[in-house]
């Protein structure tokens, strides 16, 4: 099984290359999920969600688990965060594609997640990516 770890810094740079002189893809906020796919000295070749790879500075990334929302890209849809994990909860917020989350806990098909406006409950785990 790949290794996913999270951003753990402000911001995270990702670049074309294992090196401060690689040009940068794109840039990465905390908690961000990435998967790594190899190690190159204190550089760590990683990919996205949306399946951008690239290299990070291994110093910059935790193994604290976090999730982002996969699913209804394009769209205005939301998924549901539930009060427990099941779709017989209540629901207790809602997430548009690409907000992350800490993974607290997990129970089946489901993950306890928290926001960091401080929202927490449960997602089905097939509408993240990372957990």
């Amino acid at each position: 099984m790949a290794e996913m770890l999270s951003v753990k810094s402000q911001k995270l740079n990702l670049r074309s290359g294992p090196g401060q002189n690689y040009s940068v893809k794109c840039v990465y906020s905390k908690g961000f999920p990435l998967k790594v796919l190899k190690k190159k000295g204190d550089w760590a070749q990683v990919r996205d969600f949306q399946n951008e790879v690239g290299w990070v500075s291994k110093q910059l990334l935790a193994t604290t688990p976090h999730a982002i929302v996969a699913v209804n890209q394009g769209k205005k849809s939301k998924i549901n965060i539930r009060s427990g994990p099941g779709t017989n909860f209540k629901v207790v917020g809602q997430a548009y594609y690409g907000v992350v989350f800490a993974v607290v806990d997990k129970k089946g098909q489901w993950r306890k997640i928290r926001h960091q406006s401080g929202l927490s409950g449960w997602i089905q785990q097939d509408l993240l990516w990372g957990t």
